[in-house]
């Protein structure tokens, strides 16, 4: 299969899935970098020299004062693991009838620049120094992780643009997860973000998402996205500046206040408070650009798309008792998963509708079974799987205490009186 042919497979195809996903229930929920070299432009830049480091880059000035950046963790993913998830497993191949050379282009300046102001988007995607080293990272040594992506993407674009389209946003927001989780609906930072949209728990308790040992909807796509683009949404009310508000995404808005205030607090512009954010959030707005260029110039780079299939249709119904995924699995003969990857926000197997109504997601074929099957399912080996106690007794023998200290100790007067008498 040419270049050609994969550009027009992925973008038709992809267009065909957006309907065909959300029809078929928004079935899936549910790599390190290959060894490709980074190539980098031979230019010479005027005010700043950029190399790249392992899992940062350091930017010296012509002063020849360095900062140092880091990369967003989703650009450190390991890519076994990435391909080691069930869905991927299940419905993701490689495409071994890619012919493209697996060699990175080097282009001029003018054309990286030209390229991002051509792309149909409200947000600006503006060019420099930093942007091109994140676009060398994903054009370079993430190229087979962009490969992954670009399959994955056919799943959950759809969802992602749903939710920003219900609260107006602009569509190129559905990249932010690109960065943030490398499309890993498992993914958990370093710092306890989880899922897709890696919330934080407190931020994502407070637009709505249910966290407690046994649930975790941080990891639900569906729910996530939509409270992403609620949050999305407010802080565009507060800094009305689109950059402004991915940057407070990632290190909250009460740090972009502060870099604001540091700056003079008079022009709230990124690329002005730049020097005052945090190590990370220098590298993030760079890194949303550069997700957006790869994911629609990838061809250009001679990358190409992970091929996907649909998944089966997927309906849910709702349990009222608790239930344990395994249960499911084994009266119906179900791959367990196969049921974890379509119910992520399960931390433990177990859907606590006895403490509110939850709903199961199953394939569609399933749910009459389910419910023929209900009673069966509920009963088999509850006491083993759910095997918290209701209630107690209380052990009532009255237990007799002897303290070895005290008779030790009587002894040992014994035996001194008994050598005195001696």
């Amino acid at each position: 299969m040419n270049i050609l042919t994969h550009y027009i497979y992925n973008k038709v195809y992809g267009q065909r899935c957006k309907a065909a996903v959300l029809a078929l229930g928004l079935a899936l929920f549910a790599w390190s970098p290959a060894s490709a070299q980074i190539v980098m432009d031979d230019e010479e830049e005027e005010e700043e020299e950029v190399t790249v480091i392992e899992d940062e880059i350091t930017v010296t000035d012509k002063e020849g004062n360095e900062e140092e950046i880091e990369f967003p963790d989703a650009m450190t993913y390991d890519l076994d693991s990435l391909m080691n998830l069930y869905m991927t497993k299940t419905y993701i191949d490689k495409g071994e009838d890619c012919y493209m050379k697996d060699v990175n282009p080097v282009f001029t300046t003018e054309e990286y620049i030209s390229r991002l102001s051509r792309m149909p988007t409200v947000m600006e995607m503006a060019y420099n120094e930093v942007v091109q080293t994140f676009i060398d990272r994903y054009t370079g040594r993430l190229r087979h992780t962009v490969s992954y992506m670009l399959g994955a993407a056919n799943f959950y674009m759809p969802i992602f643009e749903e939710a920003l389209e219900a609260y107006q946003l602009p569509l190129e927001l559905k990249y932010l997860p690109v960065i943030e989780s490398a499309l890993n609906p498992k993914a958990i930072s370093r710092v306890g973000a989880t899922g897709l949209w890696q919330f934080m728990l407190t931020t994502g308790k407070e637009y709505g998402l249910n966290v407690n040992s046994l649930v975790d909807e941080r990891r639900d796509p569906v729910k996530a996205s939509y409270a992403a683009a609620r949050y999305l949404s407010d802080l565009y009310k507060v800094f009305n500046d689109w950059n402004l508000v991915i940057a407070a995404y990632n290190c909250g808005p009460a740090n972009i206040s502060k870099a604001i205030h540091r700056a003079g607090g008079e022009k709230t512009d990124y690329w002005h408070i730049y020097p005052y954010l945090p190590k990370e959030t220098r590298g993030y707005v760079p890194a949303f650009i550069a997700a957006n260029y790869v994911m629609n110039y990838y061809c250009e780079h001679n990358i190409c798309p992970m091929t996907s299939r649909l998944p089966s249709k997927t309906d849910t119904i709702v349990v009222d008792r608790q239930l344990h995924l395994r249960q499911v699995a084994d009266v119906m003969g179900l791959d367990i998963e196969m049921l974890r990857s379509l119910n992520p926000e399960y931390r433990r197997d177990v859907v606590p509708g006895n403490t509110s109504p939850s709903a199961v997601r199953l394939p569609a074929s399933d749910v009459g079974r389910f419910i023929d099957l209900k009673d069966s399912i509920f009963n088999y080996n509850a006491a083993e799987l759910l095997s918290k106690r209701q209630s107690v007794e209380i052990n009532d023998d009255v237990p007799i205490y002897v303290s070895k200290k005290k008779r030790t100790h009587r002894s040992t007067r014994r035996y001194a009186t008994r050598r005195r008498r001696r």
